[in-house]
């Protein structure tokens, strides 16, 4: 074979060659394609026979959580009318003045532009959670601003505070003996005059707040809700405002 033959069959091995290289591309593109389609298929099938799909919770700013109380003796104690059934994910946003929560593991979570705000007025905070708690018992108090990393707990039986602590910029309220979970998330704590906390010590407790809710009662955001729960609360406003 002549080298002005040989030339031409290469180019067509090559091109065949080329070509065996497109074909099989193209096959394990299609073939990952229809994967891809049984995939979305299978969730799809799967969505239709589990039709809830829980929502992406965000964890509010401010928080109560009340024990062993009904969603309707809240209800009372804050003296809300015009109420109106809410969802847990919307309750949470706190675009409502109250929003009072079903029943979860025990505890009723109550949100919303009502709830007092230390950083404003330590002093109303303290009234308005000795008063409820004087109705309604056992009342736990949560605050972590995400502006300034404020924050905030409060534990209350029968308007009697076992322990509270609260920092502004400062530390404005700070009663009642530690407790063991406050230890154990590692939480700094000041006391009245003491201006050592720095921006970094603020930022770390405002990050722990919800882990200190978790294990005093509930964390809002990490609540699981399922078909079977239900997740409709009640939104409203208060008369007594």
């Amino acid at each position: 074979m002549s080298q002005a033959d040989f030339i031409p069959l290469m180019l067509l091995a090559m091109m065949g060659l080329a070509l065996g290289i497109c074909f099989m591309i193209l096959g394990w593109m299609l073939a990952v394609h229809r994967r891809s389609r049984l995939a979305q298929r299978n969730l799809s099938s799967a969505q239709n026979f589990f039709p809830f799909q829980p929502p992406v919770l965000r964890r509010p700013d401010c928080w109560l959580a009340i024990r062993a109380v009904s969603p309707e003796a809240v209800k009372i104690a804050l003296g809300l009318n015009r109420s109106q059934p809410c969802s847990w994910a919307e309750g949470l946003a706190g675009d409502h003045e109250f929003f009072i929560s079903p029943r979860m593991n025990g505890w009723v979570i109550v949100t919303g532009l009502g709830l007092p705000n230390p950083t404003d007025d330590v002093d109303a905070t303290f009234l308005f959670l000795t008063a409820l708690s004087r109705q309604l018992g056992h009342v736990q108090f949560f605050y972590a601003s995400r502006l300034f990393h404020h924050h905030a707990w409060a534990r209350l039986d029968d308007a009697c505070v076992t322990r509270a602590y609260a920092w502004t910029g400062e530390t404005v309220w700070n009663q009642g003996g530690v407790t063991l979970p406050e230890i154990e998330v590692d939480l700094k704590l000041f006391g009245y005059g003491e201006y050592s906390a720095t921006l970094l010590d603020a930022e770390r407790n405002f990050e722990k707040v919800s882990q200190l809710a978790a294990r005093w009662s509930l964390d809002p955001a990490q609540v699981k809700l399922n078909s079977f729960r239900p997740a409709t609360g009640i939104a409203g406003e208060s008369a007594f405002g």
